[in-house]
Parts: C-alpha cells; structure tokens; sequence
C-alpha cells in the first residue's frame, strides 16, 4: 500500500483490482486523458517477496537486492549500526534495522519497513525495468517517479560529520545519497531500455537538490533524461537553513520572486522543462502555507496561487483539494489521536521526549504540526456538504476525520456557486486553464522575466509570446494594503483578470496601482 510496495505488478484488494486499472485506462482514453502512475523504487516493503527472500539468509540470490552491512559492536559486543545516518521520518532513529536472524543491518533511509533497494545490483535494475514495462504496456503514459535522485549511494557508506543538538546519535546522511555518484547512469539506462520505447513522459521527485547545473544534466534536451523534476525549493521556502523540513522560517515575496525567477530563467536559457506546483501529498495545503487561510482572504489567498501558477511555464501540477482552496486541518484537534502520517507522529513522540518540561519548545515543535504536517494534505476530498464531505456513506469511517470546513469548503458548492460579484477558487481556476491554454505560447512556452524594485510585498513579472504578446502578472504576497509602481518601460492596455472579482479590475493603467491584501491582477500589455 502506498509507498510500500510489496506488490509491483498488482492492486491491493483494498482499492480493487488490475481491472479496474485497465478500465480507468481505457474510459480516461475516451474523454481525451491519460494515466501516469506513480514509481516507488528506491525502496520496497518488507512484506515483499524480495526482501523476504533477502531477509531469509545470508545466502539467498536476493540477499545482494538489498543493502545489507555486518554491525559495529559496542564494548559488550552489542550490535551497533554499520553508519551514523538517520532516518529521514524519524531523524532520531537510524537509518539502519537489525536484523537478529542473520546479524546484519539493512538500509532503511526512510521507515524499517521501506527497505532501501541495491541499485548496485544490475538483477534489480532489470527488474524494475520490467516492472516500468510492465504498466507502460498495459497503457499508461508514464511516471512520477518518487524519490528518484536516492537511489545510488556512496559505496563507502561513511558515517557523516554530526550536527550540533542535544545528545544526537544520528544524523542526515544526505550528502552521500542524495544524487548520488551512479544516479545519472542509472537514469540514462531507464531512459534507453525503457522510456523511449513508449515515448513516455516522466516527472522526478528530487528532494535535495537546487544546483542549476546538476538538475539541467537530468532535464536538459542534451541529456534528456527526465522530462521534468519537481524542485523543491518554493516547498522549502518557510524550511529553516540546514533543516530538511523542520522548524519555521519567515519569508517574503522578495524570496518567493527569486526561486520562481531563478527556475523560470534556468529553463529557457538552458533548453530545460519546469514542473510548475505549490502543494502535493508531502506539503500542507498551500493556502494556509503561503497566505492566509482565514474566512476573510482564504479565497483570495487560493485564487492568488492559482494566478501565479497559471501563468509560468512549465507542466502544472495541482494537487486534490488545492482547485478548492482547502485549507490545513484544525489547531484544536489532538494531534496523537488525529493525526496519521508517521513522520508527525515521530516528530511529536520525540519532542514530547525531549520538550516535556519545556512548554515553550513544546509549542514550538506543536506550532510547527500545525503549520506543516503532511496529514494537512492527506484529509479526505470533500466533494459535497454530506456527512464525510460526501466522500463515503456515512456508515463508513474515513482512514482520517474529513476537516471540520467541509460543508462550506467543497466540490459542489464551489462548481455550483452562482455569485455575480466573484467566482469560487474552482471557478477561478477553471477560467485560469482556459485563459492558459488559450495563450499557451505565452504562459507556458514564453518567455518570462521579474520587474518592478525587489520588494517584501508584491513579486510582479512580465509573459510574452509571439502570437499572445505580452501580459503583465502582479501579485501581493501580503496582508497589506500596498501601492506599486507600474515601471515606466511597460505600457498596460488594460487589466483583464483579478482574483477579488469576476469582470476586469478597475485599476489604473500607469502610474501607481493600489493592491489589497493577497491580491493578484493579470494585465495585457503594448508589445
């Protein structure tokens, strides 16, 4: 089930079966859509075949398909782990289990129960190839392919230099796997065994990594060999430097103009392709992240995004719920008994651990739950104001509670909303795609640069396309009421769209224009 994988090549009973795959596939076919599938093969369950044969003996044929390492032995002669890598779900612990039966420890960055798969191996690299084959001839169109840039590690498997904290045994290894010395190897063989047989369109999942060169040697059309990866650091925005994702840091629209000027600049001077997204299964809803998801401005702060993302380039990706503008769950629930995801319940066992006496660091570690928790993402869709939110009958208890705003915040009140002053964030998005697609060689193939003085309020840039000319996005990142300047080298014809009203802003059209609290305006320009 999710991201164990303890069957590549059929359907947990839970969510039905291979059938039901082939038919989504064909009826998505008829209605003009394809179904790219999710790649978990940095590591397996431990309730896979494969691991269970490794696991078996020290002698198995599979024992090489995993990673396994003789232990360090304390002064008693107790085993110890081969490394000092942590786990990346739960950073006290190791990233390594112990296995009593053969005495050996295996590598398990993320859980014990996600074994770390042996990409040295060239039996497993063949059997994930097979595997890929495996969906891409029952038709699917390609992968998202998770966690893709950990799949080599550094042989030595060294132990890293330890970072300061209280009485820390463990820590982040990341420099030694995160893409790692084999990694473009291993991609250029999916790419030719594989991918190209199908023409198949790819997204990788590459935490870790912002370096410009690095990232075009896998997106660039000289190398070619992902389609796009999904770069991590608008998510890492608010993330403390150093810290992989905890802690709370503040920031500005001034930070949030660089990654996106950063990233939409790389690809068009490189030949490279964006992934264009703000929310995912591993983030808290964007609303509440980067806006503010009051009753006053959570639409505005949802249509906001929603502006900004459909005018960069790039393949958009909107995450469930993100087209409704759901916001994070709420701060009075009780965080061990609603909350599921075991990152958040590691994080809070331990700072319970360390913070019981603490208040103060107690409401920290809580603040920052509350704030970025992944279980944020992961409430069930509510598709209507019935119990549930109508995603099951009411008989039927949820894996978590539906959010408490699911009768205001929902599917069909926001596709049936009837306002004559505003649209619903569904709507807004709705008329967003069509206006992108309808100027396509602006918004996803044009060329894009930032205007306007830095500022900790307003990120302002300007779009341009041969056929669609040149348009003008200016957002407000802020609670505030603010001016900006129109800079006097562009020449606004008219402002065409704004997430406070349904017609064209009254805004002026040189000079000055005011901007209220997370608002954003689209305008077309003189070319």
């Amino acid at each position: 089930m999710g991201y164990d994988i303890a069957d590549y090549k059929t359907i947990d009973p839970i969510y039905g079966t291979i059938e039901d795959v082939d038919s989504l596939i064909s009826e998505l076919k008829k209605r003009g859509m394809k179904l790219m599938m999710d790649l978990v093969v940095n590591h397996t369950s431990d309730q896979h075949e494969w691991f269970q044969q490794s696991r078996s003996s020290l002698t198995n044929p599979k024992r090489s398909w995993y990673i396994w390492k003789k232990p360090k032995r304390d002064t008693t002669g107790n085993p110890l782990p081969p490394n000092n890598w942590s786990q990346i779900l739960g950073e006290a612990n190791s990233a390594w289990t112990y296995d009593a039966k053969t005495d050996e420890y295996y590598l398990s960055l993320f859980t014990p129960e996600q074994p770390d798969l042996n990409w040295e191996n060239p039996e497993v690299r063949a059997a994930v190839h097979d595997v890929m084959n495996f969906w891409l001839e029952r038709g699917a169109c390609g992968y998202r392919m998770d966690v893709i840039n950990l799949i080599s590690k550094d042989q030595r498997f060294p132990d890293v230099e330890p970072a300061p904290g209280p009485d820390r045994k463990y820590h982040r290894g990341r420099k030694y796997y995160v893409n790692g010395p084999r990694m473009h190897e291993y991609l250029q063989e999916i790419k030719h065994k594989v991918l190209q047989k199908f023409g198949a369109i790819t997204v990788g999942e590459m935490p870790g990594v912002s370096d410009i060169d690095e990232i075009i040697r896998t997106v660039g059309s000289k190398n070619g060999e992902l389609n796009m990866i999904f770069i991590f650091d608008i998510v890492e925005i608010d993330t403390q430097p150093g810290n992989v994702r905890k802690g709370l840091h503040e920031w500005s629209a001034k930070d949030l103009a660089k990654i996106v000027s950063k990233w939409q600049r790389a690809m068009l001077e490189h030949d490279g392709w964006n992934s264009v997204f703000v929310e995912n299964h591993d983030n808290p809803r964007s609303v509440s992240r980067y806006c503010d998801d009051s009753d006053d401005y959570r639409e505005y702060g949802a249509k906001l995004l929603a502006l900004m993302q459909t005018t960069l380039s790039g393949t958009l990706f909107v995450y469930q719920g993100e087209e409704l503008g759901m916001r994070n769950l709420p701060k009075s629930w009780d965080i061990m008994k609603e909350y599921k995801d075991i990152e958040s319940i590691n994080f809070w066992k331990q700072s319970r651990e360390l913070y019981g006496n603490d208040p103060k660091k107690l409401a920290e570690a809580r603040k920052f739950l509350e704030k970025k928790a992944r279980d944020h993402a992961r409430s069930p869709f509510p598709s209507s104001g019935r119990e549930n939110g109508g995603f099951c009958e009411s008989s039927v208890k949820p894996w978590m509670r539906v959010n408490d705003d699911y009768k205001d915040v929902n599917a069909e009140k926001q596709q049936a909303a009837n306002n004559e002053e505003e649209l619903s964030t569904w709507q807004f998005w709705q008329r967003g795609l069509a206006n992108r697609k309808a100027h396509s060689d602006c918004f996803v193939y044009g060329d894009f640069h930032a205007v306007g003085p830095e500022s900790d309020e307003v990120f302002a840039y300007v779009r341009s396309g041969k056929k669609s000319g040149k348009w003008l996005v200016v957002l407000n990142f802020s609670r505030k009421t603010v001016e900006w300047d129109i800079p006097n080298e562009l020449r606004v014809e008219g402002w065409m769209a704004g997430n406070y009203l349904k017609g064209k802003p009254d805004k002026k059209l040189e000079g000055s224009v005011g901007l209220r609290p997370w608002e954003g305006i689209l305008g077309k320009c003189v070319n």
